[in-house]
């Protein structure tokens, strides 16, 4: 029997990780061309990150190095180095880089050295280096509020600098996610938080289960499957008004649905004997069939065009990804190993579909490239690892997994890395969903 949810899993090793550092450096300063990280070799795709102790501390300072390190802590491809393990400590006589010793900082590995610098307790200066040849990276002026959720919004602001700086994509400490959480039987509802844990916001207390939340373009709906003792529909989170209407559908099935970049949306729903992909309008009623197939069909995901939609079919028995252009109705198979394969997610690009494929006893998580056609795992367990979802920069994925004993979103990227858990508070959660790319 085919699964009608998302499913999926994440990474584990990778033997080659390039990072590419673009320089987006603030004024007054810019750094002078592209650097370079090449790391090569299993177990050694990390780049050790290390804050110097600051100077100017405020008082504040411990606090905002606390805050930093948290949220990098969560990429899959970053280590933080202890200021313990750096000969002669992680005191330097310049936040300017001027003087300093990096070859202490090599010696302990450090890749990445952060320096900061107060003005009175109102402002602060970070500056990120290359250790390997001490060039100065990026750097910024932060103005520093006085409460203590200021302090918390400089950090996501540097983190986000910091990533733009370093991969070319920040919107992941700008971003927020829905997700269900799980509060009993029969009992699932929609939350929101940001990645690294903070404004967790619950969206709906209703009876039933949620399900498959997906962000409208513009961020002001969430929309997602409901299901009670009496019926399948669709729930509808209005951001503005706080307020859910549920909208019942003829049928039982009604399953995974998915904004396109118009507003309008694809779901599953029964029409006949098997679930089928169709396209509701802007008020949800149903226009017409997205797939001509007498099989199961469920999963859909859209790419950031609305022109390529990828999606789970038993047309050929087991279930198996397919990709469809909606423009020329072409259909092929992109899943070409494994007897089951589901819950597809292509990146917003184009580029890439992450897919759940069952394995012995759980499910592992794969990316099939679109452009290059490789198919790289990205996820190793322990547990079973499911539900994967690109974000709006095409380049985390989101999914749930259980390695921790209990139900959990792990983060990683297109190319793998270590799996990190987000902060969701207590209970289990599932069905990770980025809402749309920021407006800085």
């Amino acid at each position: 029997m085919m699964k009608n949810t998302l499913r999926s899993k994440q990474t584990g090793m990778i033997l080659a990780l390039f990072v590419c550092f673009l320089f987006l450096a603030p004024a007054p300063v810019r750094a002078e061309g592209p650097f370079t990280i090449k790391i090569v070799g299993a177990g050694d795709n990390m780049v050790n990150f290390l804050q110097a102790n600051p100077s100017g501390d405020t008082g504040r300072a411990a606090s905002l190095q606390k805050a930093i390190n948290s949220n990098l802590s969560l990429m899959p491809f970053i280590r933080i180095v202890s200021p313990s393990g750096i000969p002669g400590g992680a005191t330097v006589p310049s936040a300017s880089g001027e003087g300093v010793d990096f070859k202490r900082f090599s010696l302990a590995q450090v890749h990445l050295l952060v320096t900061s610098s107060w003005q009175g307790a109102s402002q602060v200066e970070l500056r990120c280096f290359s250790v390997a040849d001490g060039r100065f990276m990026f750097g910024n002026r932060y103005n520093v509020g006085a409460g203590e959720n200021d302090l918390l919004d400089v950090a996501d602001k540097f983190c986000a600098d910091f990533l733009d700086a370093v991969i070319g994509r920040g919107d992941f400490f700008r971003s927020v996610m829905a997700f269900i959480k799980t509060e009993g039987p029969l009992k699932k509802d929609v939350w929101s938080v940001r990645p690294n844990g903070r404004y967790l916001t619950r969206l709906t207390n209703m009876q039933g289960e949620a399900l498959s939340p997906t962000w409208s373009p513009d961020g002001r709906r969430v929309l997602f499957t409901h299901i009670d003792k009496r019926s399948h529909g669709l729930g509808v989170y209005d951001t503005s008004s706080k307020s859910v209407q549920r909208i019942k559908f003829p049928g039982n099935t009604v399953i995974g649905p998915v904004y396109m970049p118009d507003g309008r949306v694809a779901v599953s729903l029964t029409d006949g004997r098997n679930p089928s992909i169709f396209l509701l309008g802007a008020g949800l009623q149903k226009e017409r069939r997205l797939d001509e197939s007498s099989a199961i069909d469920v999963s859909p995901s859209v790419d950031a065009t609305g022109s390529l939609m990828a999606f789970t079919s038993g047309r050929l028995g087991a279930p198996q990804v397919f990709l469809k252009d909606l423009r020329s109705g072409s259909v092929r198979r992109i899943s070409q190993a494994g007897s089951y394969n589901t819950d597809p997610s292509i990146s917003p690009d184009g580029a890439m579909v992450a897919f759940a494929r069952r394995e012995g006893g759980g499910h592992r998580i794969y990316v099939q490239d679109l452009v290059t056609g490789q198919e790289r795992q990205v996820s190793f367990g322990p547990g079973s690892d499911e539900e994967p979802a690109f974000a709006p920069d095409s380049y985390f994925i989101a999914f749930m997994s259980s390695r921790g004993g209990s139900r959990g979103i792990y983060v990683t990227t297109r190319n793998g890395g270590e799996a990190r858990r987000l902060p969701t508070g207590p209970g289990d959660a599932a069905f990770p969903a980025w809402g749309p790319s920021p407006k800085q």
